[in-house]
């Protein structure tokens, strides 16, 4: 792939590869493996990239790329399941299959491939099944990559907005201005919020940094709660802590900050 981690922003990622970039040889992107040899010395690999044909010998090679839903795998046809052609077993918002008293839930529905969402999913099935009139509506599932430093986003991402062209505003705390984040020396980490630009309402968060997928629960209930920058910016958060870096983020945004100095500020009411 052309990044780290392809789902999140590359601003995102970029404390990550910064890191990374000191602990190995090398971290080759936009690259492929096109044959493996073994020889006497160890494997042989050939990568093909933007650094052309090259080769390298290793003792050791871990293969850990992608997952397929198992779909058509689990003999769902025999009971009559609908599966896609891409392996996912099709459902509704009450995770019901075609088949009315056959329910699926997690990654073999599709994406996103969580644990967490599963988990929802799971619920919703269950309490269909004893007769709720519930269902699966989360307008955010959170992302997490548990790296070093964690990278978490959930709802819109910068990269998606511009693909499909929504006006977005944005605001950014740097961690290098936490107190918290200084004391524990993690500055090289940051919060950005995105607001729609006409609503003001939270479109979507990322953060980079230690506890990253801890603190991006906030940005998903306030997503979920239509939450606005002033809902977010005047709640009250506990100092000196990292979550209050999205509470400052959403000050960025509005112009209402007094952590940092921006060029741009909002007139108040």
């Amino acid at each position: 792939m052309q990044q780290l981690i392809p789902g999140a922003d590359k601003d995102l990622v970029a404390p990550l590869y910064k890191r990374l970039a000191g602990q190995f040889e090398k971290i080759l992107l936009d690259t492929k493996i096109t044959k493996v040899e073994p020889k006497k010395d160890g494997l042989l690999a050939h990568f093909e990239g933007p650094e052309g044909k090259i080769q390298a010998s290793f003792d050791q090679i871990l293969v850990a790329v992608g997952r397929r839903p198992n779909g058509r795998h689990v003999d769902a046809e025999a009971a009559g399941v609908r599966i896609e052609l891409n392996g996912t077993i099709a459902v509704d918002r009450q995770m019901r299959t075609n088949i009315d008293h056959i329910f699926a839930v997690g990654d073999v529905v599709g994406q996103p491939m969580l644990a967490h969402k599963a988990t929802h999913q799971g619920k919703v099935a269950a309490e269909v099944a004893c007769g709720h009139n519930s269902a699966f509506d989360a307008r955010a599932i959170p992302s997490v990559a548990y790296t070093d430093p964690e990278v978490a986003w959930v709802g819109l991402t910068e990269t998606d907005a511009k693909r499909v062209g929504i006006a977005y505003d944005k605001g950014v705390f740097p961690w290098a201005a936490s107190g918290r984040a200084l004391s524990m020396e993690i500055d090289d980490g940051f919060t950005k919020l995105l607001f729609d630009k006409n609503t003001k309402r939270l479109l979507g968060a990322g953060v980079v940094g230690t506890s990253a997928g801890e603190l991006i629960a906030e940005a998903a209930l306030a997503i979920e709660m239509g939450s606005d920058g002033e809902d977010i910016g005047l709640t009250v958060h506990p100092h000196p802590t990292l979550s209050e870096t999205l509470g400052l983020a959403a000050e960025a945004f509005a112009g209402t900050i007094t952590d940092l100095i921006y060029a741009k500020k909002q007139n108040s009411d």
